[in-house]
């Protein structure tokens, strides 16, 4: 049965891949600030905080001790958002650590394993703000990252049968999401009216993409970005 390590596992996004994951019968690990709801079938959870680095580092050696991990799905993320005037250099940091070096961590606590059997999938959500997008500087610059981190594995790991890929999604209806932008009020009108076609996605748009990088009948796809956004990528609609 092969096992899953979502980061942001217990809500939105991360939830949604591993609902759609344990539909197929596999086994997920959910790892966040928060555990999932108890009681949910191949579902085992673990809480940390992955902006820090040491406590991240012995929660990628239990998880590795514990479960023989097939896929990596980094998805825990945070916005920070500020113009440039106001940011604080500090959050470049903060998320560098969290976007970056802990799915680094993560998947290297795991790799010995993926390695030996011949196979693994590894998928990083990122975000069509890595193109660019007004008070993202910190959130841009470390998503963006995280492409060239991603292109950089899938060289070293395709011989070993490892693929590693990227979603960039456009805006999303996520807890993330509403931090910024009031639930259910004009602006989130005026984002959906700016994505071509013409609404917000969900969590569920996302899995599905999700589904095709994590099957292993897509084992000839490694080193690529797709943009779940609505078309928001085409234009520079707001995001």
């Amino acid at each position: 049965m092969k096992t899953t390590l979502i980061t942001g596992g217990n809500s939105g996004i991360g939830a949604a891949i591993g609902d759609l994951l344990r539909a197929r019968g596999e086994k997920v690990v959910s790892l966040g600030l928060e555990l999932p709801a108890a009681g949910q079938e191949n579902l085992y959870g673990y809480t940390v905080d992955l902006t820090d680095a040491a406590a991240t580092a012995k929660v990628a050696a239990e998880i590795a001790a514990d479960h023989a991990i097939d896929a990596v799905v980094h998805n825990a993320g945070a916005i920070l958002p500020a113009l440039l005037s106001d940011a604080n250099p500090n959050d470049v940091l903060t998320l560098a650590q969290l976007h970056l070096a802990a799915p680094m961590a993560l998947t290297q606590a795991v790799l010995p394993g993926m390695t030996e059997r011949g196979f693994g999938r590894i998928l990083f959500i990122t975000s069509r703000a890595s193109m660019g997008m007004p008070t993202r500087s910190a959130y841009a610059a470390t998503k963006a990252g995280v492409h060239g981190l991603m292109r950089t594995w899938a060289l070293e790991l395709a011989p070993s049968g490892i693929t590693v890929n990227a979603i960039a999604p456009g805006p999303v209806l996520t807890e993330n999401f509403w931090g910024i932008v009031p639930r259910d009020g004009e602006l989130q009108e005026k984002i959906a009216n700016g994505v071509p076609v013409r609404r917000i996605g969900t969590p569920e748009d996302i899995a599905n993409a999700a589904g095709f990088f994590l099957d292993a009948n897509a084992s000839f796809v490694t080193g690529q970005v797709l943009y779940v956004c609505g078309g928001a990528s085409l234009g520079g609609q707001p995001s």
